[in-house]
């Protein structure tokens, strides 16, 4: 498990546990999407249906990388 401080919105200081293999390809996907790690969080956030931050971002990169829709 990695923490990752990141920021939501420009003005929200939180931290992420991942695990390397998820952290990985979350970087690998902002960067993809021509993404900050901060902007592609403060996306996920936005449109979670969960209420732990790292849950809704392990959902995102699992359906990312199946092509399973993200809403």
């Amino acid at each position: 498990m990695r923490k990752l401080s990141v920021v939501i919105a420009g003005r929200h200081s939180t931290s992420i546990c991942l695990e390397d293999e998820f952290l990985n390809l979350f970087k690998k996907i902002a960067a993809t999407k021509n993404m900050s790690i901060n902007q592609l969080v403060t996306e996920i956030d936005a449109n979670r249906t969960t209420e732990n931050l790292s849950s809704a971002i392990r959902i995102y990169v699992l359906k990312f990388v199946t092509k399973i829709p993200l809403n």
